[in-house]
């Protein structure tokens, strides 16, 4: 028998594979949270390709969950933990938290745990550097009771167990319709995990406290000193990112559209430039929301809602981490409420909450600046998009 030369067949054979393995390269799971007093049904699990930049229209998994609003990882991506923003008047008027496995093969959620924050509409958590807490923050869209930082013992498996302590905070009552009581809208930890800062609309401070659970586990977090950091009379501050080498920290306040650039060093933070995203605009404009560093520590993007609906994109200084401005793009939605940058820092994705859509741009790495728009996928009120990175 005559042997034929299979020669072109492997190398198809491999080329194939060499194609579906570049194709996998380029394929992450993203998670959208999302508030579910319309159509959506709560936490949705989706194909991104890094190489066109679309989303897979059909979900590789729907959970259901009321108003999960905020999504935080565990560093090795393993656990999710969810707050459920919920409070008078919805379906659920009982704020929650709720924590996931994320399967490492398939990534596919299950649900560990739920418990109730102690406060209504909680709007983000994050969790301590060692993992063992998650602080969560209780926004309370009303003035009676008040927004609270919730602190919850988190287990090794994930598990999540009741508040152990609560913190409120005396509001500025500048503003009379938003300001008569603390609105906590985002708690973080300092790059070393020694310290954590709760960012109080309400009260136009940046509170700070020092985290040390064995001292006492009951009581994780005490005052530091200075107890808080002062930011301008009706300027609301909302989210606090900081550097990647821990030196410096941004903080968007919403009422004002500002971000505040700060040094940083062991629990202080000292003011060093104050960005104005809409100056000489009107109030309608001005709604600060989230703001992203790029990957490499270059650029910072920041979203500004209201009637702007703008992603401002600024050159960070590495020296001082102070910000120059280089673009201002539409997000061609309304009210872009998170975003994120790909793993592969080709694009951005930004949640549209008001107008239902996710909208993808295209990013140049080297400028930082934004290109088109190259999809634009249909999405009931998403508020927080999460990459899962491949195990």
């Amino acid at each position: 028998m005559r042997m034929r030369n299979l020669w072109p067949l492997l190398m198809a054979g491999s080329i194939g594979a060499m194609g579906a393995q570049a194709a996998f390269a380029d394929t992450y799971q993203l998670l959208v949270g999302s508030y579910t007093a319309g159509q959506s049904q709560g936490i949705y699990r989706l194909n991104f390709d890094s190489s066109t930049g679309q989303i897979s229209a059909k979900p590789l998994q729907v959970v259901k969950s009321e108003n999960p609003s905020w999504l935080t990882l565990s560093k090795d991506q393993r656990q999710l933990f969810v707050v459920n923003e919920n409070g008078p008047g919805q379906t659920d008027p009982v704020g929650r938290v709720s924590s996931f496995a994320i399967n490492p093969k398939t990534h596919a959620l299950s649900l560990i745990s739920q418990v109730q924050s102690l406060g209504n509409e909680p709007t983000h958590s994050s969790l301590s550097g060692d993992a063992s807490h998650l602080f969560v923050s209780n926004y309370s869209v009303s003035e009676d009771p008040g927004g609270t930082l919730a602190v919850l013992p988190v287990g090794a498996d994930g598990k999540l167990k009741a508040v152990v302590q609560m913190s409120s905070h005396p509001s500025s009552r500048v503003n009379p319709e938003r300001q008569m009581s603390g609105h906590v809208h985002s708690t973080i930890s300092s790059p070393d995990g020694n310290y954590v800062f709760s960012n109080d609309l309400g009260a136009d401070k940046v509170f700070v406290y020092r985290f040390n659970p064995k001292a006492n586990p009951q009581l994780p977090l005490i005052a530091a000193d200075p107890a808080f950091v002062q930011l301008p009379p009706g300027s609301g501050p909302r989210h606090l990112l900081f550097s990647a080498d821990g030196k410096h920290a941004w903080l968007t306040m919403e009422m004002t559209a500002q971000v505040a650039v700060f040094d940083y060093q062991d629990g202080k933070l000292e003011q060093t430039q104050m960005v104005d995203l809409a100056a000489g605009q009107p109030t309608s404009d001005k709604a600060a929301a989230a703001l992203h560093a790029s990957a490499d520590g270059k650029f910072l993007y920041v979203s500004n809602r209201g009637t702007a609906n703008q992603l401002l994109v600024f050159a960070i200084d590495p020296a001082t981490g102070q910000l120059k401005e280089l673009q201002r793009r539409s997000v061609e939605g309304d009210h872009p409420r998170e975003f994120s940058l790909d793993p592969s820092g080709k694009f951005v994705l930004i949640a549209n909450q008001k107008s239902n859509q996710i909208v993808v741009i295209e990013r140049d790495a080297d400028t930082g600046l934004l290109g088109n728009t190259v999809q634009k996928l249909p999405m009931d009120a998403p508020s927080d998009l999460k990459f899962l990175l491949r195990q």
